[in-house]
């Protein structure tokens, strides 16, 4: 109790440093105590970007069709639907938005003034729901004095304050400064719309643009991430596990995107190539099916990613893969392969000259040489390097924020509802305590970089009970088989359980999340509304987000993403149709059409009382009383 006594005791001169009077501390717990009494921030939910940044962006900018609803909300039939469109494009992208003003000769001095006009009374309405510090923070730093001066100018009684914002008004376009200040007012609008972004998972492969991607995440003013199997892919590669390179590689080449690694990353892939060129058939004439996508290059990186992987199933008998063992039950001369079912299968090629019969997992010279050198690409890329500390310093395998447990993809269960074990390096874990271990993990693999780790990496990548897959995945038959029957993925059992609110309860408390407190926000399996899915699951207890932001899932899906809102007035599910271009909404304000699904409405504003950072003031506030009650007693002494 004594050494307690003395710790808190220390604790209170440490604080008594920052607020060394009984006036400072009255003035902060007024403070706190005032902002617990806001209305909540909101915050914008989305999941699997797979590289398509110029749909991302915009739902980044026009935060998924909020700032549209608070513009109409503002200005409702005072402005035209065309002005109102053109209010919240000069939002998006404000500085093309100009630059078009500018060729259509729009542009005059009136058309500046009213823009500034309006875009303060959003910015006005917006603020008024933080602190003024709060405000002033987000504010470009360049106009931080004039901006908030703007915000804040009210009508008196001789309407000198209205004089003096007008003035502001005319000085700022006598100098030129109109273009700054509008950007700089577009970017605080958008950053007091958005209070804080979940990204749950999978910013990398598909699309091209998942540089891109990082690079505005990384200026993002507040965010988290979830990892998504395909970011721990390409974290396992800028670590230098060789299976997780070369998996790396083939999803790029699938969808065409070898540029991401050359141009954004700077990592040359022409010894592959030429490896690939001289050691490999081309694809013969008239080939169809499967055959006809079998390129040398597509021949020597699956061959390639194959023995990586025996290896390491080799290595982890715990991880139970067997079943992709599959180059030793090649039969080359018949050009078939016998799969662990007992069924034997026509290959789609012949080809395999780097295949050893009796060592059918091991690199030969040639091979195990590129191997290496793309090992020294990928952990020397230093792009690439500060996009993978960011993931690591931001993200998570889950988080549990304001009642809601995020995660990915799933947490493995067995069939009859309960965590299903896995054997982690010698010690069985379930549940959260697995989740757990996956983080740990993978935070060793990028510190320590030892075999063990990294090989864990491709396994969160691709493993059945993987909290990041949970799929039995069929790359070997969809590879080289052409019957679909072959490439049928078994799933873990969490993905039709969740479906039931008493499993999405147990899941919830595993977490320390009270059922019907709050939601499960998973991405990971594309909806598909065409087929009549629904993303809001188990009476409101899971919302799966992934509704296919990647274009080639369109189809399937029937829409272009689903996004998720929490504000102060309860949750928004956003389905969104398909992103024309940013062509479209600069020339037409083509803006992302949007369906909003209204659920856990509020019955009360939520306040920022009622969150996460509502705890953590009261918790301050406690502190505050604390070294109050020291310096009454005279325990600490005040220092005016």
């Amino acid at each position: 109790m004594i050494a307690r006594a003395d710790q808190s005791l220390k604790y209170l001169r440490l604080l008594s440093e920052q607020l060394p009077t009984q006036q400072s501390v009255f003035t902060e717990i007024i403070n706190l105590q005032a902002i617990l009494n806001l209305p909540k921030g909101t915050e914008h939910f989305m999941s699997d970007l797979h590289g398509e940044y110029e749909a991302f962006l915009h739902i980044l900018n026009n935060c998924s069709g909020v700032v549209r609803e608070h513009v109409d909300d503002i200005f409702g039939d005072e402005l035209s639907e065309e002005e109102k469109g053109d209010l919240c494009t000069l939002i998006y992208y404000p500085h093309e938005k100009l630059a078009l003003a500018h060729l259509q000769h729009i542009a005059t001095p009136s058309w500046y003034k009213v823009m500034l006009e309006r875009l303060l009374v959003v910015a006005r309405s917006l603020s008024s729901r933080y602190t003024r510090s709060k405000v002033r923070k987000a504010i470009p730093r360049d106009y931080a004095y004039i901006i908030d001066e703007l915000l804040h100018t009210h009508p008196d009684e001789n309407n000198y304050r209205v004089r003096y914002h007008e003035r502001i008004i005319a000085s700022i376009l006598e100098t030129d400064a109109g273009e700054d200040f509008i950007c700089s007012l577009s970017d605080l609008i958008k950053r007091l719309v958005i209070d804080h972004l979940h990204l749950v998972g999978d910013i990398f492969d598909r699309g091209g643009g998942a540089s891109k991607i990082m690079d505005r995440l990384m200026e993002y003013h507040s965010l988290d991430i979830q990892w998504g199997n395909h970011d721990l892919l390409w974290m396992g590669a800028a670590a230098g596990q060789p299976a997780c390179i070369i998996t790396v590689l083939r999803n790029n080449l699938r969808y065409g995107n070898f540029e991401i690694l050359e141009n954004d990353y700077g990592i040359s892939l022409r010894e592959l190539v030429a490896f690939a060129e001289r050691t490999y058939e081309p694809v013969p004439d008239g080939a169809i099916g499967l055959a006809a996508k079998l390129t040398p290059l597509v021949k020597a990186v699956n061959v390639l990613l194959f023995k990586l992987e025996g290896q390491i199933i080799m290595r982890h008998g715990s991880f139970d893969m067997h079943d992709r063992l599959l180059l030793e039950r090649i039969d080359v001369e018949a050009g078939t392969v016998e799969l662990y079912d007992g069924t034997v299968r026509e290959l789609a090629t012949r080809d395999f000259p780097t295949l050893d019969p009796e060592h059918p997992y091991e690199l030969t010279p040639e091979e195990a040489r590129i191997v290496e050198k793309l090992v020294a690409e990928f952990t020397s890329a230093d792009h690439l390097r500060r996009h993978i500390e960011f993931l690591y310093s931001h993200g998570s395998m889950y988080l549990v924020r304001n009642h809601n447990l995020l995660f990915h993809g799933c947490v493995p269960l067995n069939e009859d509802g309960t965590f299903s074990s896995m054997n982690c390096l010698s010690t069985w874990r379930s549940g959260s305590d697995y989740l757990d271990f996956c983080d740990e993990i993978a935070r060793r693999a990028w510190r320590e970089r030892d075999e063990d780790s990294l090989d864990w990496m491709w396994y969160l990548w691709i493993g059945m009970k993987s909290p990041a897959s949970g799929r039995l995945v069929k790359t070997f038959e969809r590879s080289y088989i052409d019957d679909p029957d072959c490439w049928t993925e078994p799933m873990d059992p969490y993905f039709e359980l969740t479906k039931d609110e008493a499993t999405c309860d147990a899941i919830m408390a595993e977490f320390g999340v009270s059922a019907g407190s709050g939601h499960i926000v998973n991405g990971h399996t594309p909806v598909h509304t065409a087929e009549g899915e629904q993303p809001i699951r188990a009476n409101g207890r899971l919302l799966v987000i992934d509704g296919g932001f990647c274009s080639a899932y369109h189809p399937k899906t029937g829409i272009a993403g689903y996004t998720l809102i929490s504000s102060s007035r309860g949750c928004r599910l956003k389905a969104h149709q398909a992103f024309e271009s940013v062509e479209a909404v600069l020339t037409r304000n083509a803006d992302i059409v949007s369906e909003t699904d209204r659920f856990d409405v509020a019955e009360r504003r939520r306040m920022v009382s009622d969150t996460d950072t509502g705890v953590q003031i009261r918790e301050q506030i406690s502190d505050l009383r604390a070294l109050l009650e020291a310096y009454r007693t005279g325990i600490l002494d005040e220092r005016p």
